[in-house]
């Protein structure tokens, strides 16, 4: 039993009774770093660091602390700190509470378990009984202080206003995030070498969503929050999952932005949150949670402070106040959340106004197929509750490079237009319809004397003036023939470079037939089968024991014995005598050497040595 023990050696045991899973989670929840754990003693080690416990003790709520307090008081007067105990200790009558915060605290490597009796490790106690110098609760303060007064309830006559506003910004903050997810799939965002999106990329961005550069972090971390996006060490992309998302309808998209704003909520704050979905968020919360979390101070104020800022983005809150749909999501998921959202959300529409300018304006949000197909064939301008497209030729070459034909797309936008097909609409369509695959782009394989492709056109006047825009001069281009140049870049970035110079470029496979390479393909998911640093030592410890295990566990128990000796630490070893019974010893270590050890037996006054071949146990004495 560990009890008011700060012995590396029952921890160390305690670590290896552990199945591979809680111990993984431990590690991890205590930020254990591998370097330099080469045996479950160094890790016993490394949790007892006064630095480590005490990071741990900061993330715990006040009633697990108070149960871990009232633990070490029961323990320093050698009273058991059973469950019943420590609801006397605490003043609690609710015993699978306490148990569960018990138990909390022992998954977390802070307290020691043994027969339905807790206790703290000696450096637990310690370090909790030295709080006050640091201007932290003390002991007596953990568990006896009462909580601040109660969070003002939401009144229903409140709640029309309260879901208007979180309407419009859900609405609004969706469409924001789709513009920039679909921006990023076209032309990712380079990433700088010490994190955070280019300048240069956060201006793009910000035009595309119509929004101040300084909104276009926050944008993107719910579109990471949601997995929509990721980088890969070099540009931030748009994910399989985004691509996905982008065919959802409004309400589902909001859905899954806030779905992974509560999946990456701290799993304490998400739990305050989801317990008080019908208060206000304003101060009290915040004293609250400075009450709660006595020991994060100003970390937690700073982390429930961006998750209200984020909730208020998405239109969880407004004014502070949980709305329907953010009540739904916290109680009830995100389905139930999408449910509650349609309702705010604009009706869409399926038609649209075709304009003499070559505009397009949709007196409404487009539904998701409807808005994906109007992209491929014409830029988008504004988006909003009136959303505006703009026709070009270089947007209706795009459509017909994936596929589309003239006649196609007269038809599809005859079927969605109030206004008919003005006549300079059907003009430009059919004249780039003329005029596409003019210009060529293909790869070079094997690539020959440091070209990797070609761009060719029918028209040789076409190709000089190729050769001398000043815009293309990056590429390298170099004539071969009349109607063919090479490039020492790949043909996509040498179609992207055409398009962006607005020239009818196409790209072709090595058959002459139409593609439209992405400037940058989707993120894949990530590789789960990546090597985890804490997997792996969790493996390397296990592999020793059973090494030890071969070795009759004598690379343990000397192990062990060792510790005791530096330590000086009484323990009980149990010894395998001739006859084939056992018989314990209280030893207080001094030597382990030759296969042997030398330890004095204080109860019997002298010096014995016993060869560790036939020690079977140690124990730490309590």
């Amino acid at each position: 039993m560990p009890a008011g023990s700060s012995s590396t050696l029952a921890l160390a045991a305690s670590l290896r009774a552990r199945d591979d899973a809680a111990l993984e989670r431990m590690l991890r929840q205590r930020g254990i770093r591998t370097a330099g754990v080469g045996d479950w003693f160094d890790l016993a080690e490394a949790l007892l660091d006064r630095a480590s416990i005490q990071r741990a003790l900061e993330r715990l709520d006040r009633p697990t602390l108070a149960v871990i307090a009232a633990a070490s008081e029961l323990t320093a007067s050698g009273t058991a700190a059973t469950i019943e105990a420590l609801g006397e200790r605490t003043g609690s009558v609710d015993k699978d509470e306490l148990r569960r915060r018990a138990d909390t605290a022992v998954s977390e490597g802070l307290l020691g378990e043994e027969s339905g009796r807790y206790a703290p490790w000696d450096a637990v106690s310690e370090q909790l009984a030295s709080w006050p110098s640091f201007g932290l609760p003390s002991m007596q303060d953990l568990i006896w202080t009462s909580p601040p007064a109660a969070l003002v309830p939401v009144g229903e006559a409140d709640r029309t206003a309260i879901d208007r506003f979180a309407g419009e910004q859900a609405f609004a903050t969706t469409g924001r995030v789709t513009e920039i997810v679909l921006e990023l799939r076209r032309d990712p965002a380079r990433r700088l070498a010490k994190g955070g999106v280019a300048l240069p990329e956060v201006r793009r961005l910000s035009s595309a969503a119509g929004v101040d550069p300084d909104a276009v972090p926050a944008l993107l971390d719910l579109a990471q929050r949601a997995g929509l996006v990721d980088d890969d060490a070099a540009v931030v992309a748009v994910t399989e999952s985004g691509i996905r998302w982008l065919d959802l309808s409004g309400s589902e998209r909001w859905a899954a932005l806030a779905g992974g704003w509560l999946r990456r909520l701290p799993g304490e704050i998400r739990e305050l949150l989801v317990e008080r979905s019908s208060a206000v968020w304003d101060d009290g919360l915040l004293d609250f949670l400075a009450w709660y979390y006595p020991a994060e101070g100003a970390a937690m104020h700073e982390r429930i402070g961006l998750a209200a800022r984020a909730a208020a983005l998405l239109g969880i809150t407004a004014d502070a106040t949980p709305s329907t749909p953010g009540r739904a999501l916290l109680l009830d998921g995100e389905d139930a959340a999408a449910a509650a959202v349609t309702g705010l959300f604009p009706a869409e529409v399926d038609q649209v106004y075709l304009q003499h300018d070559l505009s397009i304006v949709a007196p409404g949000p487009l539904a998701a197929a409807l808005d994906a197909r109007l992209r491929s064939l014409a830029e988008s301008e504004a988006r909003g509750l009136a959303s505006t497209y703009r026709l070009t030729a270089a947007s209706i070459a795009r459509g017909l490079a994936a596929g589309e034909s003239a006649d196609g797309i007269l038809d599809f936008l005859g079927g969605i237009s109030l206004s008919g097909i003005p006549q300079p609409v059907d003009y430009l369509i059919r004249a780039t319809a003329e005029r596409f695959g003019s210009v060529r782009v293909g790869a070079i394989d094997p690539p020959a004397a440091g070209a990797r492709s070609y761009v060719r056109s029918g028209d040789p006047a076409l190709i000089a003036q190729l050769l001398v825009d000043q815009s293309l001069t990056a590429l390298g281009l170099r004539q071969t023939d009349a109607t063919r140049v090479t490039s020492r870049l790949d043909p996509v970035a040498v179609y992207w470079a055409l398009l962006d110079a607005r020239y009818p470029a196409v790209a072709e496979d090595a058959d002459g037939r139409f593609r439209t390479p992405s400037r940058r393909p989707a993120l894949a998911s990530a590789d789960t089968s990546a090597p985890d640093p804490l997997r792996d030592l969790v493996a390397r410890l296990r592999g020793r024991g059973a090494a030890d295990a071969e070795l009759g566990g004598t690379a343990w128990i000397a192990r062990q014995l060792e510790l005791a000796v530096r330590g000086r630490t009484p323990v009980i070893v149990t010894v395998r005598m001739p006859d084939g019974s056992t018989s314990d010893f209280r030893l207080e270590p001094a030597s382990v050497a030759g296969g042997r050890l030398r330890a004095r037996d204080p109860r019997a006054e002298l010096e014995r040595t016993l060869p560790l071949s036939s020690i079977t146990a140690v124990s730490p004495l309590t």
